[in-house]
């Protein structure tokens, strides 16, 4: 890495010292499904307290820059589209007329006079690279603004998105840090008391587990096994499920289920909106009869199911905010852990300029749930 890198990375980026603070930065975020960005359209957003402005151009390209105007902050989003005479779309800033293209250069100033020497090639929003991929649109959240123009890696695919257009699309924010959100993704032990409903388990059905772990990108994944005989949502399936799920950074985690040739793939995907402020995206892909037959069920229970994970934020909230020391014991913790080791050399490895060396171990957690 050249020294100059270095050095601005060092000045912003630092290691998260405690859970529940800090971003993992340079990294993929999901900002919205494709369908949510309409040409000609604009949708004001914030990504991990940044305010963005996303797009569509009347050409079908995908765009995100920074929302507020550098003249005097107001808002661009509050703006309208504009046509320039090449043909390209800009942002017309609302308060005085300035006006930004989707690659955040500035294109005019209407208050500057013809001979003017004024050089607006200097102006500019932060543009945010996106790219989409599976039905998803991916922001890319650099850890300094000047070098955020060309990402290292693209967005993750994941397997199994199958089926078309997904079976189910259900948005929740949760007011809390996102660290806090993620422990609901991948905390195994909190079903039979949050999740208790007659189609999957009651708070008496516990039975200890013992499922084998392995690393992988950026993240850890319990390798496919029979789903718990417990969960009596996986028999609407038939046959023989098989099933893995995988968290990977930054906030990402998938289940993926096999019947013979059919599959499922639920995605859950955690984008911090600000430190106390997270969004749960949850995406289900399907290719199997039972997300065709009885969609309407499984929607009702799905968002049944994330709104009780919701209600156990609320719970949270008020204690969070003494921020508190928290408590990891046993195995079932034991992903918890594996997050903020992974979250941390993350930032490492961005901070020194090296490859990211995956703290996690294969071995095998018990638990009882």
């Amino acid at each position: 890495m050249p020294a100059d890198d270095a050095q601005i990375l060092t000045r912003t980026a630092k290691l998260p010292d405690r859970f529940g603070e800090g971003f993992v930065r340079d990294a993929w975020y999901v900002a919205c499904l494709s369908p949510d960005l309409k040409a000609g359209k604009t949708a004001k957003h914030e990504f991990l307290g940044e305010p963005v402005l996303m797009g569509r151009t009347s050409k079908g390209e995908a765009y995100a820059i920074g929302d507020l105007c550098p003249h005097r902050a107001a808002a661009l989003s509050a703006g309208r589209v504009h046509r320039e005479a090449d043909g390209t779309d800009s942002i017309e800033c609302p308060y005085h007329g300035w006006r930004f293209g989707a690659d955040g250069a500035c294109k005019a100033i209407p208050s500057l006079t013809a001979d003017s020497e004024f050089d607006i090639s200097k102006v500019r929003v932060p543009r945010y690279p996106v790219v989409e991929s599976q039905g998803l649109v991916w922001i890319w959240m650099a850890s300094d603004p000047r070098r955020a123009t060309s990402p290292p890696e693209p967005p993750p695919t994941i397997p199994g998105v199958v089926g078309g257009r997904p079976k189910l699309v259900d948005r929740l924010d949760y007011d809390v840090h996102v660290d806090h959100a993620v422990l609901g993704l991948i905390d195994p032990a909190h079903g039979p008391y949050v999740h208790q409903q007659w189609w999957w388990r009651t708070k008496a059905s516990q039975h200890e587990k013992r499922k084998t772990f392995r690393p992988s990108e950026a993240g850890f994944t319990m390798v496919r096994h029979e789903p718990s005989k417990n969960s009596k949502a996986y028999a609407l399936l038939g046959g023989e499920p098989l099933t893995e799920i995988t968290f990977r950074l930054p906030a990402l985690r998938w289940e993926h289920v096999t019947v013979g040739k059919r599959q499922v793939l639920a995605l859950s995907a955690m984008t911090p909106i600000n430190a106390g402020k997270t969004r749960m995206n949850q995406i289900i892909w399907s290719d199997h009869w039972a997300f065709v037959a009885l969609s309407p069920i499984i929607r009702l229970a799905a968002r049944a199911f994330l709104r009780q994970d919701g209600k156990i934020v609320d719970c949270q909230t008020p204690g969070l905010k003494h921020n508190p020391p928290l408590m990891w014991v046993g195995d079932a913790d034991a992903q918890a852990r594996w997050y903020h080791q992974c979250k941390r050399e993350w930032a490492g490895s961005r901070l020194e300029g090296r490859p990211f060396r995956n703290p996690v171990k294969e071995q095998t957690l018990r638990w009882r749930t």
